[in-house]
């Protein structure tokens, strides 16, 4: 069937005036049934006390420069499928949001016959109705005595909104630094670690050096407006603002490509999720072994 203009139209969101999802169009390019989740298990999980804190998106609607709303969130793939690796590696995940409101996920790119991405997001829905306050966490949660090993921000175009900003966060990422912890993202996950050079020099920005992957500036300037994936441009774009605080970004394109630098883990997509997951779990049991 000869695909007309209209699917490459963002579809409104009649909860928000001027609100848009992706393009019917852009849904059949981005999104699928499955992930590529290879069925990668391990059989000697980690069985301590220690844990992830995942810090997630509260927001759904992104204001673009056109005066649209994107109705946006955490891409459920970048959540479910990381947070399914670390969880089958024996690590207990905690979830926290800047508010303490619910986590918003971007429903419509769930892939709703893969083995294992739905049951993770069953498994852990009353922490994504009910999340931790950012702040309480600070408050009660990062003594000497601290559980959490890792904090992961996932991706998801929410990620934009709030964590850049937010004095909160850039206490957990100085204080997981310091404390020699690993910090985990991808796509756009990375503007979280924005927050850290909040009131600070780019010469003092903690993650200054750092090779990581993210979300490609090209797509988010190009294709993603070019299918309506997007209702309109960004405010500000990602990869161009970390390297303007002095990150090397590794990646120019979206092929699921990860790296690790020192103990700061990314990955470029969705189509990193898998790999990613990968990543983290196994280098996290190797550091409690």
């Amino acid at each position: 069937m000869a695909q007309t203009s209209q699917e490459r139209n963002p579809t409104p969101d009649l909860a928000e005036d001027n609100a848009f999802f992706p393009s019917p169009y852009s849904l059949s390019q981005y999104t699928a049934s499955k992930t590529d989740f290879d069925g990668t298990d391990y059989p000697m999980p980690y069985t301590g006390h220690k844990k992830i804190l995942m810090i997630a998106s509260d927001e759904r609607y992104l204001l673009m420069k056109n005066g649209k709303f994107f109705s946006t969130g955490n891409h459920p793939v970048e959540t479910l499928l990381p947070m399914y690796h670390l969880d089958r590696a024996g690590f207990k995940i905690d979830i926290a949001t800047l508010s303490g409101n619910p986590v918003k996920l971007e429903m419509w790119a769930m892939p709703h016959e893969d083995a294992v991405v739905p049951a993770t997001f069953q498994k852990y829905l009353a922490q994504f109705k009910k999340p931790l306050k950012l702040a309480d966490v600070l408050k009660n949660s990062l003594g000497d005595d601290s559980p959490y090993l890792a904090v992961f921000i996932p991706g998801g175009h929410g990620a934009l909104i709030g964590l850049p900003q937010s004095e909160d966060l850039k206490t957990l990422l100085k204080w997981a630094v310091a404390k020699d912890k690993f910090v985990i993202s991808l796509c756009h996950g990375p503007a979280g670690l924005l927050a850290a050079a909040v009131n600070e020099t780019p010469e003092d920005y903690i993650f200054k050096g750092y090779k990581m992957c993210v979300f490609p500036d090209a797509l988010d300037q190009g294709a993603n407006l070019e299918i309506g994936y997007m209702p309109g441009e960004l405010p500000w774009l990602l990869a161009e603002r970390l390297e303007q605080l002095g990150v090397d970004v590794v990646n120019k394109e979206m092929s699921g490509q990860c790296i690790q630098d020192r103990k700061l883990i990314t990955g470029d997509s969705p189509l990193a999720s898998n790999t990613l997951g990968k990543m983290a779990a196994q280098a996290l049991l190797a550091e409690v072994q």
